[in-house]
This record gives C-alpha cells, sequence and structure tokens, in this order.
C-alpha cells in the first residue's frame, strides 16, 4: 500500500474492500459476533454504500456457511475500528 493510501486511511478519507472485509463485526448491544464482511450492498445509482454483509450462521457442526448472510444497514455501524466493526442492532 502507498504512504499516501495509508495516510488517506489513517484520516478516515479512503477504504479500501479488501481492508474491510478483515475486519469483524460485533453487535454492542448483544456482544454477538457476526464475523468478517464478506459483501457490501450498495446504490447503484449514486454509488452510496447501504449496508454491509456478513457470512449467515454456520450449518453441519460449523463445517458450511448458511446461504444467507446478514445485511446490517449502514446507519446501525457505530465505530469503525481497525480490526473490528460495531454496530447496534436490537
Amino acid at each position: 500500500m502507498s504512504m499516501e493510501l495509508m495516510e488517506r486511511e489513517r484520516r478516515g478519507m479512503r477504504m479500501l474492500f479488501s481492508e474491510l472485509k478483515c475486519r469483524e463485526v460485533i453487535n454492542v448491544c448483544t456482544g454477538e459476533r457476526y464475523g468478517n464482511v464478506c459483501d457490501l450492498a450498495f446504490d447503484p445509482c449514486t454509488g452510496e454504500i447501504q449496508a454491509i454483509v456478513v457470512p449467515g450462521a454456520p450449518r453441519m457442526f460449523g463445517l458450511l456457511k448458511g446461504k444467507d448472510g446478514t445485511v446490517i444497514p449502514f446507519a446501525k455501524i457505530r465505530k469503525w475500528g481497525e480490526d473490528v466493526i460495531l454496530v447496534e442492532l436490537p
């Protein structure tokens, strides 16, 4: 990663998806750990990110991932950390 890109990330100005998907998502209300970001949902007209997606619950003794992911609205994100994303879901 270039020095300029690292400086922009430090200031919170830019983040790559490859960096985002390494962050674990945790619910601050329940302490539940959802796993790492696996996808983004965005508005194709504006390019605005609408939600982050984390994998579905594991099946068969944790060997297989569920088909459906958990979609977390962008407005529910409370804090972006260096290695976690804190969300507030009931």
